[in-house]
């Protein structure tokens, strides 16, 4: 009921007027919004979640939802502390990432969903998936955000245990290949013992010498951090000076000079083919290209090269300009050549019909020089 006073000329009350109006409706729809609220703040508090506004025309933000147990502050702290609070204890490494997404959603609006780590009241760290969406005017222009933020902290504790037992998996089951291939390659030294053919002996050598190439690799990824990519350098250093300890016992002074270029990282796929190329062209110089000879020089290199081309789009109505890289490994030697009727389209050794073969598993490219020794050069990209 709403009173209204009625005044004569001289201002003295003379009646009132009532104007009485059913609001039953109305106080409904408001015990509902005040029962539906309720519910939501039970629901947000009860679930360990706090929900936020920011209205980027105020600058300013609003808070509700499980806030001291998030955030170690109480209510009124965070209501009076606004976004600083949350801007403050945000991992700076963080912050980085999220301003990026922030402002690439902030562009053409829509949802966004992150994970950051909070730093408490208490100086602690926290895991929390911030889902939230940007709300787009009638301009097309973003005017605030709201979203939800969560504690993961359990689940990120959960997927660092999973990850470290996946890694320690892999990592055994290097280990357990390269031992296996080492006992592999200790049986063919020991049956190579048993012959006095100097031709079977190569054999058993050149076999043993492939097998340790690919035990090397195994080795590598069992004393990684469980990454199943290796840095190629190191790899090949080590095959290579593996290769040159082999063939020691020749009477010959034979420099190595390795040119390979740093953070080439290949995965198994690439990095055994490639391992198995090089353990036979550089055994081959080893064996052949310094034969009556005292010394000689064997150069190793690899690099990776970077061009650019066009292809059709999806709708081939224009060309894209598109970035590929291809690595190009060249083994050389200035020994005595190739001999005069090798054909490197049907070589006759095992070892560089076997060169052949990995080079087309890598869908790559050989090329032969042989002028002033032998230069091997061997191009492919890596998918």
């Amino acid at each position: 009921m709403t009173f209204s006073p009625i005044l004569d000329t001289s201002k003295k009350l003379v009646s009132i007027s009532v104007i009485s109006r059913d609001i039953t409706r109305s106080k409904r729809v408001e015990e509902k919004l005040r029962k539906s609220e309720e519910r939501y703040r039970i629901a947000t508090e009860q679930t360990g979640q706090v929900v936020y506004e920011y209205d980027l025309r105020t600058d300013k933000s609003s808070w509700a939802g499980a806030i001291e147990e998030v955030t170690g502050y109480s209510f009124e702290e965070f209501q009076r502390f606004g976004k600083e609070v949350w801007l403050k204890n945000i991992h700076l490494t963080d912050m980085n990432s999220r301003d990026e997404k922030f402002q690439s959603a902030r562009k053409t609006g829509g949802r966004f969903k992150e994970e950051l780590r909070l730093r408490k009241k208490d100086r602690s760290c926290i895991y929390v998936e911030n889902n939230g969406v940007w709300l787009i005017g009638d301009n097309g222009q973003p005017y605030g955000a709201i979203g939800v933020l969560k504690d993961i902290t359990e689940r990120k504790k959960t997927e660092y245990f999973l990850k470290s037992i996946e890694n320690a998996r892999k990592k055994e089951i290097h280990h357990r290949i390269k031992n296996n291939l080492q006992v592999i390659s200790s049986l063919l030294d020991l049956q190579a013992d048993k012959f006095n053919d100097t031709k079977v002996v190569e054999a058993f050598r050149e076999s043993q010498n492939r097998v340790v190439s690919m035990a090397l690799i195994h080795e590598e990824l069992h004393e990684g951090k469980g990454s199943e990519v290796l840095n190629s350098s190191k790899y090949l250093e080590r095959l290579v000076e593996n290769l040159f300890q082999t063939y020691k016992s020749r009477n010959v002074d034979i420099r190595l000079n390795m040119d390979l270029e740093e953070n080439i990282f290949f995965g198994m796929d690439t990095l055994v083919p490639l391992g198995l190329i090089v353990n036979e062209l550089v055994s081959n110089s080893l064996k052949h290209a310094f034969i009556d000879r005292d010394n000689g020089q064997i150069q190793i290199k690899l690099y990776k090269k970077e061009s650019s081309g066009y292809k059709d789009n999806m709708a081939g109505s224009k060309q894209e300009k598109v970035q590929s890289t291809s690595f190009i490994l060249i083994v050389s030697d200035n020994g005595v050549g190739m001999p005069g009727d090798f054909d490197l389209k049907n070589p006759a050794s095992l070892g560089m019909q076997l060169v052949t073969t990995l080079i087309d598993q890598l869908e790559g490219k050989l090329e032969l020089k042989k002028d002033n020794g032998t230069e091997f050069t061997v191009k492919f990209r890596v998918m």
